[in-house]
């Protein structure tokens, strides 16, 4: 049988499941997570715009814009979150095994948790769209009294959501180095200097966004407040039910990370008691397996049980 990992010495064992196992399963799941949030929030803005429109099949965002969406402007920042991430270092697993039974009791690839991530993906779609068409559709957005079509609105759009979600992830990370800084901060700047170096481009290749940054956006104030205000009315949901958890119903990583990080000498026996019950309790992992298991052990016991009685009819007793 082949396998994933070759592990030289059972001592070894306790580091990978452990730390390992522990890592891997949240940044995984975080990370499908977030994919669900930023392609909601990025495709429904496309729907709402035709249903606006009247289904006139028009896009709002350039064909560019839409290609450097997942491949450029969004990807680096997913990527660092499920490579860097750690909320809780090596030593601290090790010295809180319980950790390791969020993986197997799945607390953060449940439907609860996707719903969630979904809903809040709906919210910021919402946001991100009609904030946007409040704010431009009918006023002014410089002081020469230019009013905005639609490549400025898909353009402004466009910014809010790189912002927003370049944001979102940065709030989903709890473990900070100078490369997710790095790779955060370059999807961001990456879409101005985009947006600079397209413009600059003859009209012919660069079309309706012909110095759409230097000449139409950049010198407009409305269009780095409208900027800011949508990136934080989208994450202002998931701040205040993390604010919240944390103060009302924290997970033991919250509070390990409060007693670690924040020198808090304390010691939560209401948190103990619940780990040590939790251990005894069923987790949804292989429920699938076992389901089949019991199928299959039915099965093979109705087929011994019709083979006997045929046995015994071919058989007639003398």
């Amino acid at each position: 049988m082949a396998s994933d990992f070759s592990v030289s010495q059972f001592r070894f064992l306790e580091r990978l499941l452990v730390v390992h196992g522990h890592w891997c399963y949240k940044r995984i799941a975080q990370m499908v997570c977030y994919f669900f949030y930023k392609n909601i929030a990025f495709g429904l803005t496309l729907f709402y715009f035709e249903a606006f429109t009247g289904f006139s099949g028009q896009s709002v965002y350039d064909d560019w814009y839409m290609i450097l969406f997942n491949v450029v402007l969004t990807s680096l920042p997913v990527i660092s979150l499920g490579v860097f991430e750690q909320d809780v270092s090596s030593d601290v697993c090790l010295e809180f095994p319980t950790l390791y039974q969020q993986g197997p009791r799945n607390l953060f690839f449940d439907w609860y948790r996707i719903l969630g991530w979904m809903g809040n993906g709906l919210y910021s779609s919402l946001v991100i769209f009609f904030l946007n068409i409040v704010i431009f559709y009918d006023q002014a957005y410089r002081a020469e009294g230019q009013t905005t079509d639609m490549s400025i609105l898909g353009t402004i759009m466009f910014t809010c959501i790189i912002c927003a979600l370049n944001f979102q992830v940065s709030l989903i990370m709890t473990h900070y180095t100078w490369m997710q800084h790095v790779l955060i901060w370059f999807s961001i700047v990456a879409w101005f200097i985009f947006l600079f170096i397209y413009g600059m481009l003859p009209p012919k290749i660069s079309h309706s966004a012909y110095q759409i940054l230097t000449e139409a956006l950049a010198s407009a104030p409305v269009y780095w407040i409208t900027t800011l205000l949508v990136t934080i009315a989208c994450t202002l949901p998931y701040l205040a039910h993390m604010s919240l958890q944390r103060c009302f119903n924290p997970m033991d990583h919250h509070v390990i990370q409060e007693i670690k990080y924040l020198k808090k000498d304390v010691s939560d026996q209401v948190m103990w008691r619940r780990e040590k019950t939790k251990a005894r309790e069923k987790t949804k992992i292989g429920f699938t397996a076992r389901v089949d298991a019991l199928i299959r052990s039915l099965r093979g016991k109705l087929n011994k049980k019709t083979h006997s009685i045929e046995s015994n009819k071919s058989y007639p007793p003398s």
